[in-house]
């Protein structure tokens, strides 16, 4: 530890932890991997305690059993993954894929897009609610309310992969990370880690426990969009953009992160804004 204190205060040393948790045979076991893991059993097991938790229900009244959930999580799962692969295809780098199409099923190189994610998501969420005939935007708040957990994890194992780096920076947290080139950098993946994850996940909590807003259907999910497009927003200015994008439109400060998240901020705003409380049911 004592090396850390002869370094220069404009950086500090990137803690080089193996991206890779275990080696089983053949079988790699990433953080990567297991961020996305964690963050889909948590937004599991936080969902299934508030549709469980009848104060927080018009009524008392849960919306949904458990079980839906239990089932759910398959769906997600496949909605995560497949959405955010595609995502990834289309908005990032689709040139290379189009010349190289069996790259696309190559997820264990990476990439992944959050929008395209969200977007499996709500595509799985819809077809699921309809079929058990549970209120859509139920069930979007409830999920939604658990998910940045599963955010926060998956940017810090970007972090410990050592990519989707910040901007070059002098300021007294900046990191020299091996990949990025002779240069100290943002942290962005934590910057990012903090915003979508901690952060926008207690704002939630406030909504839910504090403001009892899960019997407002719509306003925990119009939040979270909201609240994920505006800290995406925000650390697109100190992140790196994508090295295939670069700047868009000629600037030196719009990213394609930027463009995908407006919209999130727009309509999460129309969400909260449009919401009305349930119907209390009336007694007999």
């Amino acid at each position: 530890m004592s090396e850390y204190f002869l370094l220069p205060l404009a950086s500090l040393p990137f803690p080089n932890i193996d991206p890779v948790i275990v080696h089983i045979g053949p079988l790699a076991v990433h953080w990567y991997g297991v961020g996305y893991i964690v963050g889909i059993l948590f937004g599991w097991w936080y969902a299934k305690r508030l549709v469980t938790n009848p104060r927080l229900w018009p009524d008392g009244k849960l919306p949904m059993k458990p079980e839906d959930l239990d089932d759910f999580i398959v769906w997600a799962a496949i909605g995560v993954v497949l959405g955010g692969r595609t995502g990834y295809v289309l908005f990032y780098d689709l040139p290379r894929y189009i010349a190289h199409p069996l790259d696309i099923f190559a997820v264990w190189q990476g990439g992944m897009s959050f929008h395209g994610g969200l977007l499996g998501v709500i595509l799985a969420m819809t077809l699921f609610s309809l079929r058990r005939r549970i209120p859509t935007w139920t069930l979007f708040d409830v999920v939604s309310a658990g998910v940045p957990v599963g955010l926060g994890l998956v940017r810090v194992a970007n972090f410990i992969n050592s990519e989707l780096w910040g901007r070059p920076s002098d300021v007294p947290w900046a990191i020299e990370f091996p990949n990025g080139g002779p240069f100290t950098r943002h942290p962005s993946q934590l910057y990012e880690a903090l915003l979508e994850g901690l952060v926008l996940f207690l704002v939630l909590r406030f909504l839910t426990h504090s403001r009892q807003k899960l019997k407002t259907p719509r306003f925990v999910g119009g939040a979270f969009i909201c609240g994920y497009g505006l800290s995406r927003i925000f650390v697109e200015f100190f992140r790196e953009p994508d090295q295939q994008l670069g700047y868009l439109l000629g600037t030196n400060w719009l990213t394609m992160g930027m463009i995908l998240s407006t919209p999130m901020v727009l309509a999460g705003i129309w969400a909260m804004a449009t919401a009305k409380p349930a119907a209390e049911p009336r007694a007999a």
